[in-house]
């Protein structure tokens, strides 16, 4: 993976497509579209529940009154949640789905590495908003999972006769796609819970207590001393397609005042364009919790894929290993190094990093992989 890579292309605003519509050989699919309707068809990745899902979904769209079921929830949002949708279903081709549609989110839960702590997860919108008009008109959808490949050039979606059709990534198609994906930001939420628990466990992340942080401290200045994101901005990658939201999250890292490694995760749900600059006024490091007067952030996205049980146990192994040796040791690489191998291959889990982030920091700083950037600047939080 290069720091060009762009960022995954999730649910809303996808941009898929094709002047033509191809199909691809029928009897290749025959035997998989049958296995996919079974509600304990076992999936090894999230790519793969999504797939089998928006496979089996568009096949029961040939029930027509699931099937204005679900156009009118498409038309009235951007996304709904699909467990939600099949299990409230009056009609037989709802009910009929429903119990493959948990299965799957369940399948997600954990690849993910949530288990059953998160719920329903799996959504499904149109992939573009100009895709209502056709759709409104009558025109039959066609129902993908959303691409997990940013390499890739086509598309497989699917229609009510589960016959499946390559669509080129290079400009929005005439004809309405559905597409199948996982709630990121719900997912990001729930994830760093898991990662903060690992972390928490073999205290990795333990807040230093306050009496001790400001005991030497005149009560004028009582308080903590943070880093501030003024704006942020990660760069465009000039990919053919037009990207959608990204997930983005930051692994803030350096010596806890016991002098054990620590981890501080930082969601940043508004971060989910590239090539636009945010402000958000966000707090990026804590400094009451650091024992040296540096810090390094590590920006990584949830591509869809990602476990976070796998994640927080890697950097746990990684970490652990490391002691203080009375000096500042960047510890960004070793969270990098870290990291599952499979991680680094067709998506860009990780997006950029920052080392020697200090109290006094403050201006523009460009991240190590010249993928963005970030403004920060200190910020005294005073005490009530």
């Amino acid at each position: 993976m290069t720091a060009s890579t762009p960022l995954r292309t999730t649910l809303i605003g996808v941009a898929l497509a094709a002047t033509a519509l191809i199909p691809l050989q029928g009897t290749a699919f025959a035997g998989q579209n049958d296995r996919a309707d079974s509600a304990t068809a076992p999936v090894s990745s999230v790519a793969g529940i999504e797939d089998a899902t928006a496979r089996s979904l568009a096949r029961s769209l040939a029930d027509p009154a699931w099937e204005r079921q679900v156009r009118e929830a498409a038309l009235a949002a951007d996304s709904v949640d699909l467990r939600a949708l099949t299990s409230g279903s009056t009609t037989s081709a709802g009910k009929r789905i429903a119990p493959q549609v948990a299965a799957a989110d369940r399948g997600v839960g954990a690849a993910k590495g949530l288990g059953g702590r998160v719920g329903s997860l799996l959504r499904v919108g149109l992939a573009d908003a100009s895709m209502k008009a056709s759709l409104a008109g009558g025109a039959a959808p066609l129902v993908a999972a959303a691409p997990s490949d940013d390499d890739a050039s086509a598309l497989t979606a699917y229609d009510s006769e589960g016959v499946a059709h390559e669509l080129s990534l290079d400009s929005v198609p005439d004809r309405p796609v559905y597409v199948v994906d996982v709630d990121g930001a719900k997912a990001v939420t729930e994830g760093l819970k898991v990662v903060n628990e690992t972390l928490e466990a073999k205290g990795l992340d333990v807040p230093a207590p306050a009496a001790r942080l400001n005991a030497a401290a005149p009560t004028a200045t009582a308080g903590i001393d943070t880093t501030l994101i003024n704006s942020v901005r990660i760069s465009d990658v000039k990919e053919p397609w037009i990207k959608g939201d990204a997930e983005i999250f930051t692994l803030v890292t350096g010596f806890g005042k016991d002098g054990k490694p620590r981890v501080d995760t930082v969601e940043m749900p508004y971060l989910n364009k590239a090539a636009t600059t945010y402000y958000p006024n966000q707090v990026l490091v804590n400094w009451s919790n650091y024992k040296y007067d540096m810090a390094d952030a590590v920006m990584m996205e949830d591509d869809g894929d990602t476990n976070y049980q796998a994640l927080a146990k890697a950097i746990v192994t990684v970490l652990l290993t490391i002691t203080d040796q009375g000096v500042y040791i960047p510890l960004a690489d070793a969270l990098l190094d870290a990291i599952p191998a499979s991680w680094w291959t067709d998506d860009p889990d990780y997006v950029d990093s920052w080392y020697t982030l200090a109290k006094a920091t403050k201006g523009t700083r460009n991240g190590a992989a010249a993928n963005g950037w970030i403004n920060v600047s200190p910020y005294h939080v005073p005490a009530l």
